[in-house]
């Protein structure tokens, strides 16, 4: 028999992140070794405890599940990260396995779906399941024949923030976020434009038409 996979929930709804760690739990494949209710304190979970898959939400204050799978590759951490989300659009869908999720999965999937997914992502597979994987190709399509960078929504947000002469403090202010991870989704801005300040990220952005 496989040994179990282990397993961290990172979710800011307690009655879903239950939900998902009793499911997984339950299944007798999985062993749920920590839970966390925002992504800075789920990637200390993950940190800590080193578990094979990180089941992460993504839409949660501060940190998204995108930022906690780019910050688990960044830090060259062993975890695959699978991330669960009630939005399926293909860009999101992209941008997570971009940033360095293994797999994506709605969040309507039942417990057996959840489950296989997991241990699949443990052994390596990237999963999509075939509901989310035409918007998926419709994106890889659109960036092909496109040399514009595709940037996120927050990173939109920075950038638009900048162009009306906002700081870093009063962007964080403005979007409710901590200042750190404004300057998080500065530096994906300035590596997606090739600049390394705010002046020439504006300038670049306007050149490209991402700015009106």
């Amino acid at each position: 028999m496989d040994p179990l996979v282990t397993v961290v929930v990172v979710d800011d709804h307690p009655f879903f992140r239950d939900g998902v760690s009793r499911g997984l739990t339950q299944s007798g494949r999985v062993r749920v070794v920590g839970e966390a209710g925002d992504g800075a304190t789920g990637l200390d979970v993950i940190r800590r405890e080193q578990p094979d898959v990180a089941v992460v939400d993504y839409q949660m204050p501060g940190m998204t599940g995108v930022d906690v799978a780019h910050a688990v590759a960044r830090d060259g951490l062993a975890t695959k990260v699978l991330v669960l989300s009630a939005v399926t659009d293909g860009p999101i869908v992209f941008r997570a396995l971009e940033e360095g999720a293994s797999g994506y999965l709605s969040k309507d999937a039942d417990r057996d779906e959840i489950v296989g997914a997991v241990t699949r992502v443990a052994k390596g597979e990237t999963v999509v399941p075939p509901q989310l994987a035409a918007g998926l190709a419709g994106e890889i399509r659109m960036r092909s024949r496109s040399d514009a960078p595709v940037l996120s929504e927050r990173e939109r947000q920075v950038l638009n923030g900048f162009a009306r002469g906002l700081s870093i403090p009063q962007l964080a202010a403005e979007l409710f976020i901590g200042s750190s991870t404004v300057k998080t989704h500065t530096q994906r801005l300035y590596e997606k434009l090739g600049v390394s300040d705010r002046a020439a990220a504006v300038a670049e952005a306007m050149r490209r038409g991402l700015l009106e």
